[in-house]
């Protein structure tokens, strides 16, 4: 289980997390809840212009990098459900 955990993060970290991404993106409009899962998905499926709808780039692998966005996604929620209320605390995202 620990290498199949390190094996995921490490992943993670070479290709470049979506979700990570996502919240640099500060793109007026982009998508908040489950950025980085929705944009690993959104390549997946064949989108064609990820940074014009979500503000980033794509990680180069993203079927290896969707489980860890899916974890840090969920860890986020609360937080990015807030922002995607309008609760002010100044966090950005990309969803």
């Amino acid at each position: 289980m620990k290498r199949v955990l390190a094996g995921v993060l490490a992943a993670s970290v070479l290709c470049g997390c979506a979700t990570v991404r996502t919240l640099d993106a500060g793109k007026p409009g982009a998508p908040l809840v489950y950025a980085g899962t929705r944009l690993d998905m959104y390549v997946i499926n064949g989108g064609c212009c990820p940074k014009d709808r979500f503000g980033a780039e794509a990680p180069a692998y993203p079927g290896l990098d969707l489980p860890g966005s899916m974890l840090l996604d969920t860890l986020l929620l609360p937080l990015s459900l807030l922002t995607a209320a309008g609760v002010g605390f100044n966090a950005r995202g990309g969803l």
